[in-house]
């Protein structure tokens, strides 16, 4: 959340959409491997689009174990740009 708001807010839709997006990604990665958790393969995505009134729908389907792996998702919207943003650790042995 704190990633997508600092990144975007303020922001109008432009060309600077796919830095954005590289950026988001980026810095969720790092901000997560501060944490040091052992043994997670760590996979982020970010998906930036612009607001003209349409719909969108971000899904995702993994096959992993709902034991130890899990995900975490953020929106983001404002008048000129959306944003996702999905987090998920896959745990490695």
């Amino acid at each position: 959340e704190e990633v997508l708001n600092s990144v975007l807010k303020g922001k109008r839709w432009s060309d600077e959409a796919t830095v954005w997006s590289v950026e988001i990604c980026e810095e969720i990665k790092a901000r997560v491997k501060e944490l040091n958790i052992p043994r997670y393969k760590i996979v982020v995505q970010a998906n930036v689009g612009e607001m003209k009134g349409q719909g969108a729908r971000v899904a995702s389907r993994c096959l992993w174990d709902t034991e130890t792996d899990n995900y975490a998702a953020f929106s983001f919207k404002n008048e000129s740009v959306w944003a996702v943003a999905m987090v998920f650790g896959c745990y490695t042995e």
